[in-house]
């Protein structure tokens, strides 16, 4: 009998007079099992991140002109300021990538102290995007990153540019809520309100160093929970 009937049929003897060998029948149907069409449950499920989150891997902080002249005149700037410091200290010890920016800094100062001595020096920019620094995101792109948490000065002028450009740019732009300001409470709102509606996720200075922790029991998050416990 050929080999490849050998698992499908099977043999009898041919009645006495009917010639030599055997008289070949089909296999008898087995329905399948259970475990024959469920993968075994033994195997361990992939579940996914979400590709909304960010993470060390992919995201890098945009610091944008936190000046001393500018944020003297900004709302609730040492709220601001404070919230920036704590992103600032998380993304250095979860190794995101950080890049800063000053507009004009010949009229409105340099980086508040605060925020400078953790920075190094800030890129230089005349036009209010941040498109007027195309190294610093190029060098980003480079190391592989996709997605911007945002923060900075003021939320409907150079915050607002550079989110728009940036996301026309093809990157995934996130803002920090309590981390950009302005001089009044319309701008700010309205501001916050177009580049949500452009594409850009709102989030809070908290929610981002937990989304960039992702997980607890490390050494990690116990310094990003001191920092959360913190007050300005």
């Amino acid at each position: 009998m050929p080999g490849n009937l050998s698992g499908c049929l099977h043999s009898s003897p041919l009645p006495p007079g009917e010639g030599q060998g055997v008289r070949a029948y089909p296999a008898p149907y087995r329905p399948p099992r259970l475990c024959d069409i469920l993968p075994s449950m033994s195997q361990p499920y992939f579940f996914p991140p979400s590709p909304e989150l960010m993470s060390p891997g992919d995201t890098a902080l945009v610091v944008v002109d936190v000046q001393e002249k500018l944020a003297g005149a900004i709302a609730d700037s040492k709220r601001i300021v404070w919230n920036i410091r704590r992103l600032l200290d998380a993304a250095k010890l979860l190794g995101l990538g950080i890049v800063a920016t000053e507009q004009y800094p010949q009229g409105l100062g340099p980086t508040v102290p605060e925020l400078a001595e953790r920075l190094g020096p800030a890129a230089s920019k005349l036009s209010f995007s941040c498109r007027g620094c195309p190294e610093l995101f190029g060098d980003l792109r480079g190391r592989g990153l996709s997605k911007l948490l945002v923060v900075g000065m003021e939320t409907h002028v150079c915050v607002q540019q550079s989110v728009l450009d940036l996301l026309a740019d093809g990157w995934r732009v996130y803002v920090a809520a309590d981390a950009v300001g302005s001089r009044f409470e319309i701008d700010y709102r309205t501001a916050l309100r177009r580049m949500e509606s452009a594409g850009a996720m709102l989030t809070t200075t908290e929610a981002a160093m937990f989304e960039w922790c992702q997980a607890a029991g490390t050494p990690e998050f116990k310094q990003i929970s001191r920092w959360v416990r913190e007050t300005p």
